[in-house]
C-alpha cells in the first residue's frame, strides 16, 4: 500500500507535467496565431509575382523574403490545412498589413491580378507562328507576328539565350532548314505578363517554364539515348499524332520501335509541317507524302530535321517514358470516328492495311 508521501509526490509530478503541456499548448497556439498576423501596418506595398511552376514552398519563401509573412512554417501549415495552395501565376499587389489568410486567398484569385497584366494562353501543339500571332493579338499589334518570328530566328539572339538556358544547343538550332529556330521550346501554358513586356521578356517567360519541366525530368533526359533536341523533336511528332493523352506513350513506343529497326517514321503530321504555308487541310498531309522537305519522314530516315510544333508536358513525358510493349510498328487513328474513335496498333503492314480499310483511311 503506497504511503501518503508517495501519493503526494505522484500528484506533484502529474501537476507539473500537465502544467508544462498546457503552457506548451498555449505557447504553440500563440506562435501559430502570431504567425498568421500581418507583419506591418499596410504602409509597405509589394509587387509580388508567382512564376509558372512555382510550388507552395517557393511562394512562401518569396513571401518571407518580402517580409509579408513572419513565419514560413506556420504559413505553409495553414495553406495545407485550409486548402489555400492553388495559386494563380502572375503579378499581384500586396502590402504588409495583410494577414496570411488574406494573402493566400488573394494569390488564388485571378481577379486580384494587377490590372495591367496581359494574359497569354498557349495550348499544347501550337506552331511557333501561331504563338507569335497570339502574342501580337494580346498586345494589340504592339509587336507584329513577323517581328516576333524574326527574333526567334535570329541566331545571335539564340546564342544569348543559350548562355542562360542549358537545354538550348546553338549547334542544333543553327540550321537554315528550320521554319522557326525556337520551335519546340515555347512551352504551352497560361502566362500572366507585364503590359510593357518586351519580346525578349515574353520569350524568356516561356523558356523559364520549359526549364521548370526540364529540371523536373533532368535524370530522364540524361538517361535517354536521344539528345534534348531530339527528344523535343520526337515529342512534337507524338503531340501531333496522338489522339489523346492516354495514347501518347504507346505512339512514342511505336516510333522508337521503328527507329530501332531502321524503318522510316512515315508520320503524316511531319508532312503537315513540311507543307507549312501551303497547309490548309489535314487531308493535305495524307495526299502529299512526296513533298520535298527535310521535315518529311516519308522520304527521310530518322527524325524530322527539327520540332514540328511546341509539345506539352504529357508528350515529352511519353517520349521520356515510352510504352514499347507489344512491339508495335504501326498505328492508325480513327479520325473519322466511323468505328470507335480509338488508335489501333499492329505489328505487321498486313494488319495495318486491314485496319486502315476498316476505318476508311487511305494508305
Amino acid at each position: 500500500m503506497p504511503t501518503r508521501r508517495k501519493v503526494n509526490s505522484v500528484r506533484v509530478v502529474l501537476l507539473v507535467v500537465v502544467s508544462i503541456l498546457v503552457i506548451a499548448g498555449l505557447g504553440g497556439a500563440f506562435v501559430f496565431k502570431s504567425g498568421l498576423s500581418s507583419t506591418g501596418s499596410g504602409d509597405k506595398e509589394v509587387v509580388f509575382t508567382i512564376e509558372n511552376g512555382d510550388t507552395l514552398n517557393d511562394v512562401v519563401q518569396n513571401l518571407e523574403k518580402e517580409h509579408l509573412i513572419s513565419n514560413m512554417s506556420v504559413a505553409k501549415l495553414y495553406a495545407k490545412i485550409s486548402h489555400n495552395s492553388n495559386f494563380v501565376a502572375g503579378t499581384f499587389e500586396l502590402n504588409d498589413g495583410m494577414s496570411v489568410k488574406k494573402i493566400l486567398t488573394d494569390l488564388q484569385d485571378s481577379t486580384k491580378l494587377k490590372k495591367d497584366t496581359t494574359v497569354l494562353k498557349i495550348p499544347e501543339g501550337k506552331w511557333a507562328k501561331e504563338i507569335a500571332a497570339e502574342i501580337s493579338n494580346v498586345y494589340d499589334g504592339k509587336y507584329s507576328t513577323d517581328e516576333i518570328l524574326n527574333q526567334w530566328n535570329d541566331i545571335s539572339y539564340i546564342k544569348k539565350l543559350a548562355k542562360d538556358y542549358s537545354f538550348l544547343n546553338v549547334d542544333d538550332l543553327n540550321n537554315s532548314n528550320y521554319k522557326v529556330k525556337l520551335e519546340g521550346y515555347l512551352f504551352p501554358d497560361t502566362y500572366y505578363l507585364e503590359e510593357n513586356a518586351s519580346i525578349d521578356d515574353i520569350t524568356r517567360v516561356m523558356l523559364d517554364r520549359f526549364e521548370v519541366m526540364y529540371k523536373q525530368n533532368k535524370e530522364a533526359f540524361k538517361k535517354s539515348k536521344l539528345s534534348v533536341h531530339q527528344i523535343v523533336t520526337l515529342s512534337s511528332v507524338v503531340q501531333f499524332e496522338a489522339g489523346s493523352k492516354k495514347d501518347m506513350a504507346k505512339v512514342a513506343g511505336v516510333f522508337y520501335n521503328r527507329l530501332n529497326q531502321d524503318m522510316k517514321l512515315e508520320s503524316s503530321v511531319t508532312v503537315c509541317y513540311a507543307l507549312y504555308d501551303d497547309f490548309n487541310d489535314p487531308k493535305d498531309c495524307e495526299t502529299n507524302p512526296d513533298v520535298d522537305s527535310p521535315y518529311n519522314t516519308y522520304i527521310n530516315e530518322g527524325l524530322p530535321v527539327g520540332p514540328i510544333l511546341n509539345p506539352g508536358d504529357e508528350a515529352i513525358q511519353a517520349v521520356l517514358n515510352p510504352d514499347r510493349k507489344g512491339g508495335y510498328l504501326f498505328f492508325a487513328a480513327d479520325i473519322y470516328n466511323k468505328v470507335d474513335g480509338k488508335v489501333h496498333y499492329s505489328k505487321t503492314y498486313e494488319e495495318h492495311q486491314q485496319i486502315c480499310e476498316k476505318l476508311g483511311l487511305n494508305l
